[in-house]
């Protein structure tokens, strides 16, 4: 992949770009034999890869500049701004997109935030296309309320501007700190998620709820995880750490009994929207802790799937799916350190089969997914 802006030396995010592709995946897949090494592993599956560039559905842009000519990006250290329209990353739609976003900041007049001054409104736009019909959902990022009103009066133009935006709000983050998000968000739209679909699931990301940035390997992940548990005889199924329910609904039979559960109650809401889309009866999505709900359960799965966050499901979790000793456990990771470091601390379980999934190109970054059986 080209990068003009990585050639330039003004954005190295993508640290491993002067490194072949085959290379880049050689590596990845060295870098998890060593982590796996003293695991026995029943099956090496071949790793799955995507498009090179362009894959990327979800632009997250530091606001930077001024209100008539604002810089979408990110930030240096030093404080300097790069402007990332053009980053080879986002689809080919995206570019034009931007171009009448910084109109619109400079029509609504939403100062962007300056960091060091500590003032400002705009601190970062999130823009997030689905899939299936092109639509698309934005997210201003604001200091405070103050300039909410004059954001809604703009709005109208923004939106024959763009129709393909369906979802658009505001989230509060008043904090002077790096942090992306606040608690607070206030919709500007009736239609308030946006409909993707993967290998015929309907899915649903609401603002505030997480969902993968590369859908096409993201397919690929969840139909992996229907396939290999639709070769086990599952009656029922723990999806801990579920988000939207990706995993959970791809895997979920009309008589299986399928839990997922998910802190974000934005990510349950949009699980339940779709098994309701879908007609299944016996499933259930509660926003809880992971960890609470399963060591506050008595009944044992036939099958529990993990998908944690990067800092894995920890010593407490995994010691307890020791005691309760499910079959079978499906971890799906994004962090095959910590992954590593589970799997040492689940020593009646051997690894049946582990693939990698390619979901972020031209960095270190991977996903992994293993299959444990229980001794």
């Amino acid at each position: 992949m080209h990068c003009a802006l990585y050639t330039a030396g003004t954005c190295r995010s993508c640290q491993w770009l002067d490194k072949p592709y085959s290379r880049q995946l050689a590596d990845k897949q060295q870098d998890l034999s060593q982590l796996l090494d003293g695991l026995p592993v029943g099956e090496w599956c071949e790793p799955v890869t995507g498009v090179e560039s362009a894959f990327r559905n979800k632009a997250k842009m530091v606001v930077s500049g001024s209100v008539e000519r604002p810089l979408l990006g990110m930030l240096h250290r030093d404080g300097t701004p790069v402007d990332l329209c053009e980053c080879p990353l986002y689809p080919a739609r995206f570019p034009a997109v931007f171009t009448v976003l910084k109109s619109f900041i400079a029509r609504a007049g939403l100062t962007p935030y300056n960091v060091a001054r500590k003032r400002g409104e705009l601190k970062f736009l999130l823009l997030t296309e689905s899939q299936k019909e092109g639509g698309m959902m934005l997210r201003f990022v604001l200091r405070s309320e103050s300039k909410l009103a004059q954001l809604r009066a703009a709005l109208p133009w923004l939106q024959q501007q763009l129709p393909q935006l369906k979802v658009i709000s505001a989230n509060i983050q008043p904090v002077h700190m790096a942090i992306l998000e606040g608690d607070v968000e206030i919709p500007l739209t009736a239609q308030q998620a946006l409909e993707e679909e993967f290998n015929r699931v309907p899915l649903f990301i609401r603002p505030q709820s997480f969902f993968q940035t590369n859908p096409q390997v993201a397919a690929a992940l969840y139909a992996t995880a229907r396939e290999w548990v639709s070769s086990l005889n599952i009656a029922s199924m723990w999806d801990l750490f579920c988000g939207v329910g990706g995993f959970g609904l791809h895997c979920a039979t009309a008589e299986m009994r399928l839990t997922g559960i998910e802190i974000s109650a934005e990510a349950i809401a949009c699980a339940r929207e779709s098994a309701a889309r879908l007609g299944l009866k016996n499933v259930e999505f509660q926003a809880l802790d992971s960890t609470g709900f399963a060591t506050g359960k008595g009944e044992v799965p036939d099958l529990v799937l993990v998908n944690p966050p990067r800092r894995g499901i920890g010593t407490e979790l995994c010691e307890y799916l020791s005691r309760m000793a499910p079959q079978t456990i499906l971890y799906s990771s994004c962090n095959a350190q910590t992954m590593a470091k589970d799997l040492t601390h689940l020593p009646d379980y051997h690894i049946e089969r582990v693939q990698l999934f390619d979901m972020f190109p031209h960095t270190a970054h991977y996903e992994v997914m293993a299959l444990l059986s229980r001794r």
